[in-house]
């Protein structure tokens, strides 16, 4: 190894200087709810938005637009925190029983566990006693949250919580529902579709955005995709509103 590529023989304080990147243990669990957060947003605007051109295709008047704006507000609010929180209860119990197994193998088979677990560090680029000194002191600290972070991925004092989801999916939801529903509602007669639809449109280009820097993804491959999807629906469910509208009328 050439004197340029040698590694550090200690960390450089000085390089650490302006690394934000953030390491604390409720990070997963901070994405698990705005996860869910964004995805209801972007549900309650897209759904919302098709049911309420769907119904302004088919009817002038205000009333219906608001009854079936509301309903569907109240309805995918609650579809939403009881599909996160049934969800994300599911994941939860499966980390728990994880856990538990690896709480048993530790205590009935701590010699293979720490081999499993050395074995896991030498097939990340340790040496073989590098890897062993590693699991050893890791496992001496904290054995259980060692074994269950570097063989299941989990962090036992961080689970995922179903109920943040549940709160976050209903509330961004509603908020987003809400878009749509004013903007339909507010202008005259001829303006209240193409007014919705820019709006809409809009407000799908931020959670694209959103759900892409979270994701870490291209942001606008994220924003094309969701707004495309959005004007699909809101075609769709006006071209039904308008046949609908007029074989009944």
């Amino acid at each position: 190894m050439t004197p340029d590529h040698q590694a550090p023989d200690r960390v450089d304080a000085a390089a650490l200087e302006g690394h934000d990147e953030a390491h604390d243990r409720s990070f997963s669990s901070r994405l698990n709810w705005l996860r869910a957060g964004v995805l209801g947003a972007n549900d309650g605007i897209v759904s919302t938005a098709g049911l309420v051109i769907g119904v302004a295709a088919a009817t002038a008047e205000r009333g219906p637009v608001l009854t079936a704006g509301l309903a569907g507000l109240a309805a995918g609010a609650m579809s939403m925190a009881v599909g996160e929180y049934v969800s994300v209860s599911t994941q939860r119990d499966s980390e728990k029983a994880l856990i538990a197994k690896e709480i048993r193998e530790l205590r009935e088979e701590p010699e293979a566990e720490l081999a499993e677990l050395a074995a896991i560090y030498e097939g990340k680029g340790l040496s073989p006693a590098l890897a062993e000194q590693v699991a050893v002191e890791l496992t001496a600290h904290d054995a259980l949250g060692a074994h269950a972070e570097a063989e299941l991925g989990i962090d036992p004092e961080d689970l995922t919580n179903p109920w943040h989801a549940a709160w976050a999916s209903m509330i961004a939801f509603t908020v987003g529902a809400l878009l749509p529903l004013v903007a339909i509602l507010l202008p005259p007669t001829e303006w209240r579709v193409p007014v919705t639809v820019l709006a809409v449109v809009l407000a799908l280009a931020g959670t694209g955005l959103v759900s892409a820097r979270l994701g870490d993804a291209d942001a606008q491959r994220a924003t094309v995709r969701v707004v495309v999807g959005g004007l699909l629906a809101m075609a769709l469910t006006y071209a039904i509103g308008s046949l609908v509208g007029t074989q009944v009328g």
